[in-house]
C-alpha cells in the first residue's frame, strides 16, 4: 500500500466509461520522480467498469482518491475534484492522456501560490490513435499582457499542461459547469484577467490521446461555447481599458477569434455532409477575412493535421480528396463575406504550404495547380481545368532546385517549361542537353551568335569561370528551346495570341511631344569671375522674384528703419532697383550700386523719374567705398563673401564710409548651417544673418541699435557712434511664401542636413509612403484615408528637417535594380486616386518642401467621382486629365491605378491583363510618354498579379504590405507604408524610425 502525507500538487482528473485509459492515465503518476501527489479522481456517471478499475488501483495507492456523482459533464467533475484537493496547487488530467514521469519534477518548482500568482505551463504532444505521436505543441510566451491577448482569442495551452494555485482557481471560481467545451480556455482567460503570472517551461511533458470520431457531436458546441467565451473576454478588455486593435497590434478581433474556431473544426471534423452556412450562424457576425489569410491558412492545416491524424503537412497531399471538399465550401463562405479575392489567398497560402512541405508533388486546389518537375525527364503537363493560377517547383535529381508562381494560360509544354525554368527560376543549367544531331546544330548556332561573349571573357580578367558557366546555361537553353515542339495550345502560345488580340484591338494613340521646357539647353561657358557670374544671374530678369508679398514686407520692415533726415545714403547691390525706387522717396541723395551691369541697366529704366538717384557698377568687395555716407543700405548679398576674413573687411569699408552718426542698415536670412537650432534656409552659404550681426557688431565704432527679427530673416539697424540699449521688434514675414522661396526652408529645431546625409550615410532600403486624400472634411468611416492639410504640412517639414529628399517611380527602381547602398535619405511620396484636392491641397505643400511625388490614377474615373467609395458618403472629386497633364509637365510622376478600381485578385488573367494594358495606354497617351508604374486598389494582389502587369508592361508595383521596400523586394511588389489620417500627429517621427525627433 501507498500512502501520501500532505501533498504538494493534487491532480483533478474526471472519469466518464473510461475503463479502457484510466490505467494508463494513472500509471503515469505513479512513474513520477516525485513522490508526493495527490490524484482525485470524479467517476462522473459512467456507465462502464470505470469505478470497479478505479477502486482496484486505488486499494494499492492511497494518494488515489475517489469520488463518485452523477453524470454532470467534465466542468463539474472537476470542480467537485477540487473541492477535495488537499495540495497547494492543481493540474487538470483527463482520464485518457498521461504525464512524462518528470512532470511534477519540472512543473511544480515554477508554479508559485504567490501575489501574484504564477502559472506554470509546458508544451505537449497528441498521439495518434495507432499510438503515432504528433509534433510538439508548444505554446506561445505569455508574459504580461501576452496572456490577455492570447487568451482573448483561443485555447492557447492544453488542459493538462498547466499547473496552477488551488486559491486562485477558488478566486475565480473555478469551471464554469454551463460550458460543455472551452471551459479550461475560459478559467485561463479568467485567470489571466485576474492578474496571474504565466510561465512556460521549455520542455515536453505532457500527451494528449486523440480517437478516430472523438469530435463527432461536437463542432456545433464548440462554436457556440468560443462565441460565449470571446464575448467574455471582450468585456474584459474593455473593463481593463484594452482595446483590439487588428493583427498589427497583436490582438484579434472577437469577430475574428470566433472565425478561427469555426474554421478549425471545420477543418478538423472533415465532414463533407456538414452544413458550414449553418455552423457559421453560431457567429454574431461573419467577420472579414481580409488580412487574416496566413493566420487562417495556418488554423487550417493545423486542423486538417488532427483531423487526419497526420504527423506531416505533406501527408494532407494525398489524403486531399478527404478534405477538399469541406475547404473549398469553407473558403467559399469566408469569400462571401469578405473582400473580393481573400478566399483566393488563402487557397494560394494552403495550396503554397502543401507544396512546400513536399516539392515533388504534383496536385491541384481548386484554381490552384501545383507542378513538380524532374528537370532531366521534362513530359508535357495538360493544364487543370479550373487552374489560373500555378506554382511550378522543379527538381533535379529529387533535389529542389527552384520556384514560380504566376498564372497559368495554358498547358505546359517541354518548350513552355523550359523558358520558365530558365526565364524565371535562373535554373537552366540543371536542364539535361538530349545528345541528338538537333541539338548539337542548334547549340553550335547559339554559340556562333555569342561568340562575342567568348571573346570578352577571353580580353576581360576576373570572375571568368562564372560568366562563363552563365554564358553556357543561356547558349544550352536557347539551343533547347529551338529544339523544343512548338505547341499552339501551350501557356506561351495562348497568351502570346491574348496579347496580339488586345494591341489589335487597341491601338494607342501616338505619343504627344514632350513639353518644350523639357529640351536640353546648350550647355553654358564656363564663368571665370565674380562678374560674370552676377552677370548670368542677372540674364532673366528679377530672378529672386523681389516683387513677391515675402520680398515687399521685407522691404517695408527695412524702410521703417530708415531714420528721417538722411541727406546722403548709398545702397549695395541694388540688384534691378526695385527697393532702390522705394528708398529714393525716404532720403535726399541715393547712390545705388551693383556688381551687374544688366542689373543697373534695368534699375536705371526703373529709377528715370527719380532725380535723386545717381545709379554706377561697383565690386564693393574690391574697389573703396565712397566715403561720408548718413546711411548704407547693404542686404541680402553678405553671405557671399567666401569666408568670414571677407566678411569683417567688407563690414570694415563700410564702417569707414559712415560719418559719424551714420546708420549702416542691413537685412539677411537665417541659415540652418549658420544657426543650425532654428528655423532657417538650407542655402550653402557660409553664413547668415547670425555670423554678419557678431561681424558688424564687432567693427570699432558700430553699436546695434535696432532689430526687426521675423522667423525667416532679420533687418538689423547699426550707427556709428555710441547707442543705449538696442531696440528689438518681433515681427511676422510676409505671406504667401513663393514656392521657390519655401522650399529652401527648414522648419523648426536642429535635424539633418540633405548634404550632409548624402555624404556621410547610405541606406539599403526606402520607405514609400501612401497616401489617399489631404482634406479636411468627409465621410466619417473614411478618416483613416483623409491627411489634414495642416498635419500634411508638418509631415513634409519634418521630412525635409531630417535631411530626406524624394525619388521617383522611375529612380527607385534603378537604385534597387542597381543593387548597390543608396546614398542619403531617400524617400518616395505616393498617393493613391488622383483625387481633387492632391491638386489644390497637397501639391503646394510639396512644392514648399522641395518635394516631388507619384500618383495613381483610375484611368476609367479621371474627371469623375470616387463611386467606390460610395456607400461611406459623398464620393470625393477626382482630377481631370488637363491637372493631370498640368501637373506631369510640372514634375509630378503618374501610375496606373487599374481603369476601374477592381481589386486585382478578384478579376480573372485575362480581365486583368486587359484592363492593365488599357489603363497604361490611356496614362501614356494623354502624357506623351511611357508609363511603368502601378499601384493596385486597396493593395490587393495574389501569385498571379505580378507576372500579369510585367506582361502589361509595367516594371514596377506598389502595394499595401507594411514595410520599407528592399533590393530583395519583387520590383512589381513592393510594399508602402500607409500615413493614416486617424493618427496622431505625434506619431509620425516614430513611424519614419525616429522616434522622440521634433515635429511642430
Amino acid at each position: 500500500m501507498v500512502t501520501a502525507v500532505t501533498p504538494d500538487i493534487s491532480f483533478l482528473i474526471p472519469a466518464y466509461n473510461a475503463d479502457d485509459t484510466l490505467a494508463e492515465c494513472l500509471a503515469s503518476l505513479q512513474q513520477q520522480t516525485r513522490s508526493n501527489w495527490q490524484a482525485v479522481v470524479v467517476d462522473d456517471g459512467s456507465t462502464d467498469r470505470t469505478w470497479e478499475v478505479l477502486e482496484g488501483i486505488a486499494r494499492t495507492d492511497r494518494r488515489i482518491r475517489l469520488a463518485r456523482q452523477p453524470n454532470a459533464g467534465a466542468a463539474a467533475a472537476r470542480n467537485h475534484a477540487a473541492r477535495l484537493a488537499a495540495a497547494p496547487l492543481l493540474c487538470m488530467l483527463d482520464a485518457d492522456d498521461w504525464l512524462d514521469p518528470t512532470f511534477i519534477e519540472n512543473m511544480q518548482p515554477v508554479a508559485e501560490d504567490t501575489s501574484p500568482p504564477v502559472i506554470a505551463f509546458c508544451a505537449y504532444r497528441r498521439v495518434a490513435p495507432d499510438g503515432r505521436q504528433m509534433p510538439v505543441e508548444e505554446a506561445p510566451l505569455l508574459a504580461g499582457d501576452a496572456a490577455k491577448r492570447e487568451f482573448s482569442s483561443y485555447c492557447a495551452l492544453a488542459i493538462h499542461t498547466v499547473v496552477f494555485p488551488k486559491s486562485l482557481f477558488e478566486r475565480v471560481g473555478g469551471m464554469d459547469e454551463s460550458l460543455q467545451t472551452g471551459e479550461d480556455w475560459d478559467l485561463w482567460l479568467s485567470m489571466a484577467f485576474a492578474g496571474a503570472e504565466f510561465r512556460r517551461v521549455d520542455a515536453c511533458l505532457a500527451f494528449y490521446r486523440t480517437k478516430a470520431g472523438s469530435l463527432s457531436g461536437d463542432p456545433f458546441k464548440m462554436v457556440r461555447d468560443a462565441v460565449r467565451v470571446t464575448t467574455k473576454a471582450e468585456a474584459l478588455c474593455i473593463q481593463q481599458g484594452l482595446l483590439a486593435e487588428g493583427l498589427e497590434a497583436g490582438w484579434v478581433t472577437p469577430g475574428i477569434s470566433q472565425l478561427r474556431m469555426l474554421v478549425w473544426v471545420v477543418s478538423a471534423k472533415l465532414d463533407p455532409t456538414m452544413d458550414i452556412s449553418v455552423l457559421a450562424a453560431l457567429l454574431p457576425v461573419m467577420p472579414d477575412a481580409t488580412g487574416y489569410e496566413s493566420f487562417l491558412t495556418a488554423v487550417i492545416l493545423h486542423g486538417l493535421r488532427t483531423g487526419l491524424f497526420s504527423d506531416r503537412t505533406d501527408d494532407l497531399i494525398a489524403a486531399r480528396d478527404k478534405w477538399e471538399p469541406s475547404f473549398l465550401a469553407l473558403i467559399d463562405l469566408i469569400q462571401r463575406h469578405s473582400f473580393p479575392g481573400t478566399g483566393r489567398k488563402i487557397k494560394e497560402h494552403t495550396a503554397w504550404q502543401l507544396s512546400a512541405a513536399n516539392p515533388l508533388r504534383s496536385f491541384a486546389l481548386g484554381n490552384i495547380q501545383v507542378v513538380s518537375a524532374e528537370l532531366s525527364v521534362l513530359s508535357p503537363i495538360p493544364k487543370a481545368e479550373q487552374a489560373d493560377t500555378l506554382i511550378f517547383q522543379a527538381v533535379s535529381g529529387g533535389r529542389h532546385v527552384g520556384s514560380y508562381v504566376g498564372p497559368i494560360w495554358g498547358d505546359l509544354s517541354i518548350r513552355a517549361q523550359i523558358r520558365l525554368i530558365m526565364q524565371e527560376m535562373q535554373a537552366g543549367w540543371h536542364l539535361r542537353m538530349e545528345p541528338t544531331l538537333a541539338y548539337a546544330s542548334s547549340w553550335t548556332s547559339q554559340a556562333l551568335s555569342g561568340y562575342r561573349g567568348f571573346g570578352g571573357l577571353i580580353i576581360r580578367n576576373g570572375r571568368r569561370r562564372r560568366r562563363l558557366k552563365q554564358l553556357l546555361t543561356r547558349i544550352k537553353g536557347h539551343a533547347l528551346l529551338a529544339c523544343a515542339p512548338i505547341d499552339r495550345q501551350d501557356n506561351d502560345a495562348r497568351l502570346a495570341d491574348i496579347l496580339r488580340n488586345l494591341q489589335r484591338d487597341h491601338t494607342p494613340h501616338s505619343p504627344t511631344p514632350a513639353a518644350s521646357h523639357s529640351e536640353e539647353r546648350e550647355q553654358d561657358a564656363p564663368i571665370r569671375s565674380e562678374e560674370e557670374y552676377w552677370e548670368h544671374i542677372f540674364e532673366r530678369p528679377d530672378p529672386w522674384n523681389y516683387v513677391s508679398v515675402y520680398e515687399q514686407v521685407k522691404y517695408a520692415q527695412t524702410l521703417s528703419l530708415i531714420p528721417q533726415g538722411i541727406d546722403k545714403a548709398l545702397e549695395l547691390a541694388c540688384a534691378e532697383g526695385i527697393f532702390t525706387e522705394k528708398l529714393a522717396q525716404k532720403v535726399g541723395r541715393l547712390t545705388a550700386t551693383d556688381i551687374s551691369q544688366r542689373a543697373i541697366d534695368r534699375a536705371a529704366a526703373r529709377c528715370s523719374d527719380q532725380r535723386n538717384v545717381e545709379l554706377s557698377v561697383l565690386d564693393f568687395v574690391k574697389s573703396e567705398l565712397p566715403s561720408d555716407q548718413d546711411l548704407i543700405i547693404c542686404s541680402e548679398v553678405l553671405y557671399y563673401m567666401k569666408d568670414e576674413q571677407m566678411l569683417a573687411a567688407v563690414c570694415r569699408k563700410m564702417a569707414a564710409a559712415l560719418k559719424p552718426g551714420g546708420y549702416l542698415v542691413t537685412a539677411h536670412a537665417h541659415i540652418r548651417r549658420d544657426e543650425a537650432n532654428r528655423t532657417g534656409f538650407d542655402w550653402g552659404n557660409p553664413f547668415g544673418v547670425g555670423t554678419i550681426k557678431q561681424v558688424l557688431a564687432e567693427q570699432a565704432g558700430l553699436a546695434l541699435e535696432q532689430t526687426i527679427d521675423t522667423e525667416l530673416y532679420a533687418i538689423h539697424r547699426f550707427r556709428k557712434g555710441t547707442v543705449a540699449d538696442p531696440v528689438l521688434r518681433n515681427e511676422p514675414y510676409g505671406m504667401p511664401l513663393d514656392a521657390d522661396v519655401a522650399k529652401h526652408i527648414i522648419w523648426g529645431p536642429a535635424g539633418v542636413e540633405r548634404e550632409t546625409a548624402w555624404t556621410s550615410e547610405v541606406t539599403t532600403s526606402i520607405p514609400i509612403l501612401m497616401y489617399h486624400r489631404i482634406a479636411e472634411e468627409g465621410p466619417a468611416a473614411l478618416r483613416r484615408f483623409r491627411t489634414s492639410p495642416e498635419h500634411f504640412r508638418k509631415q513634409m517639414q519634418f521630412l525635409r528637417r531630417q535631411g530626406y529628399y524624394t525619388v521617383t517611380a522611375q529612380t527607385l527602381g534603378s537604385l534597387l535594380r542597381s543593387g548597390r547602398p543608396i546614398q542619403g535619405r531617400p524617400v518616395m511620396l505616393t498617393f493613391d486616386d488622383a483625387y481633387l484636392d492632391f491638386r489644390t491641397n497637397a501639391v503646394p505643400i510639396l512644392a514648399e518642401n522641395d518635394f516631388s511625388a507619384d500618383v495613381f490614377v483610375v484611368t476609367d474615373k479621371v474627371g469623375g467621382r470616387s463611386d467606390w467609395d460610395t456607400a461611406y458618403g459623398e464620393p470625393a472629386a477626382l482630377m481631370s486629365w488637363q491637372d493631370i497633364q498640368e501637373l506631369h509637365r510640372k514634375g509630378i510622376g503618374f501610375g496606373s491605378h487599374l481603369g476601374s478600381h477592381t481589386p486585382a485578385s478578384a478579376m480573372g488573367n485575362e480581365t486583368l491583363l486587359t484592363e492593365a494594358m488599357l489603363s497604361r495606354d490611356a496614362l501614356e497617351s494623354r502624357l506623351g510618354g511611357s508609363v511603368e508604374s502601378i499601384a493596385l486598389p486597396y493593395g490587393a494582389t495574389d501569385f498571379r498579379v505580378p507576372d500579369i502587369l510585367a506582361f502589361a508592361g509595367y516594371a514596377i508595383g506598389f502595394t499595401t504590405q507594411p514595410a520599407k521596400a528592399t533590393f530583395s523586394d519583387k520590383l512589381l511588389a513592393l510594399p508602402r507604408l500607409e500615413v493614416r489620417g486617424d493618427r496622431p500627429l505625434e506619431a509620425f517621427p516614430e513611424f519614419m524610425g525616429l522616434p522622440g525627433a521634433f515635429i511642430g
